[in-house]
């Protein structure tokens, strides 16, 4: 199994945290957000790993890691990024992971297990973590509703809690058949379009489109890092006992 993740982006919203380091160098307890994710992976049986860059690429070199380039980086989203891997996507089912989340092994080992062709992490139990981050969960948290396992709604702005059935991860596993499923959906958009795209967009349109999409309940402590307020707010709770990074 092989797992891509996507850190092109520099993560404006971050501040002068990465005005020398693109968003996945950024540390936590004293290790960057991407060795966090390499260890859970790697602890998850994941045998080869690639990175999309993009923002400062050079500083990822030298980790054992298969390269990726997304040259429009910082005029594209997630998508494209992921599109620049799409010969490992042909080629076998494929763990694809933000570059800005933490989260422990079994998260991932339970993505590996999933039998749909495309599957995505969530956790029932996001509200607490939000509360901390957030003096109104729903000004950031979107829509996520399932239907038994299959997800039915994802990445509308929220009106009520009950629409949130859990919060999806940033982390999801595509086989070959599912990876082209997004092709034929991408084919069908401009390439303005495809650049404007993010993953909840495009996870959207391929549910409207009737693809099935498994969603898959984890456990652990996770969290993302969207800002200087996260990175302060999880290294309180580490200090304080509250918070251990998994691995």
């Amino acid at each position: 199994m092989r797992a891509v993740i996507l850190a092109a982006g520099r993560g404006a919203r971050m501040g002068h945290l990465t005005r020398d380091v693109p968003k996945c160098l950024v540390p936590v307890a004293g290790r960057a957000l991407l060795e966090w994710q390499i260890t859970a992976l790697r602890r998850a049986g994941i045998g080869s790993i690639g990175v999309v860059r993009g923002y400062l690429a050079h500083l990822i070199d030298g980790r054992d890691l298969e390269l990726f380039d997304n040259a429009r980086w910082a005029e594209t989203n997630m998508v494209t990024s992921l599109a620049c891997a799409a010969n490992w996507l042909h080629e076998g089912p494929v763990v694809v992971s933000y570059a800005d989340i933490f989260y422990p092994s079994t998260a991932v080992t339970a993505l590996v297990e999933a039998r749909a062709d495309i599957a995505i992490a969530y956790d029932v139990d996001w509200r607490s973590l939000w509360e901390q981050r957030f003096a109104d969960p729903l000004s950031d948290a979107e829509t996520f509703r399932l239907d038994g396992t299959r997800v039915v709604d994802i990445g509308r702005r929220a009106d009520a809690i009950d629409e949130i059935h859990g919060q999806y991860m940033g982390l999801l596993k595509f086989t070959p058949a599912g990876w082209r499923a997004v092709e034929a959906y991408l084919a069908t958009r401009s390439r303005e379009e495809r650049d404007r795209l993010d993953m909840t967009g495009l996870l959207s349109a391929l549910i409207r489109a009737g693809q099935w999409i498994e969603g898959v309940r984890v456990a652990g402590e996770w969290g993302e890092l969207d800002s200087g307020d996260d990175l302060g707010l999880y290294e309180r709770l580490i200090a304080q006992g509250r918070l251990a990074l998994p691995a």
